[in-house]
């Protein structure tokens, strides 16, 4: 009688914890361009705010981006999921400036202050028997405020890990 009411115990604990849904994630932006650190908080299922601290440009910026997703968009699965989304991001980038004086180059290092929006389109492969989610998304961006000026960037595709919790 006491292993059966141990064995109905663990039983009921993993069917409840996998019941539970998951109201946050976090995991790593892998890119060409921007690679980083994403933490993502689910505001409902169809919504999430995301948080990005990526590099790029040899500087850091961070991205504050709002997701929204569909999920009855691919028939032939529902564990696929499609999102989008847009938001802003701000941080610095570094450069180099290479002047020649005489018969040797000089290279100057500086640094300047950038800030954008972003826009965000992607593809998500969501696991039912792990809590984890793969990814593939691009997110193109305009710097409005750099050392170039304004500057356009439709090319940032990423894979992304998340795990969920």
């Amino acid at each position: 009688m006491k292993q059966v009411l141990i064995i109905a115990a663990l039983v009921l604990v993993a069917w409840y914890s996998n019941a539970q849904g998951y109201k946050q994630a976090a995991g790593i932006r892998a890119s060409w361009i921007s690679p980083g650190f994403e933490y993502r908080y689910y505001t409902s299922d169809m919504h999430s705010l995301r948080g990005l601290l990526a590099l790029r440009d040899r500087g850091l910026q961070f991205h504050a981006l709002s997701e929204f997703y569909q999920y009855d968009l691919f028939s032939f699965s529902n564990q696929i999921l499609f999102f989008y989304g847009a938001g802003l991001h701000g941080g610095f980038e570094n450069w180099d400036e290479v002047t020649e004086v005489g018969w040797r180059k000089q290279i100057e290092t500086h640094t300047s202050w950038v800030a954008g929006i972003d826009g965000l389109i992607g593809v998500e492969y969501v696991f039912y028997d792990a809590p984890v989610k793969l990814g593939l998304e691009a997110k193109p961006f305009m710097d409005v405020f750099s050392h170039d000026g304004i500057r356009f960037n439709l090319y940032d595709f990423a894979f992304t890990f998340k795990y969920l919790f």
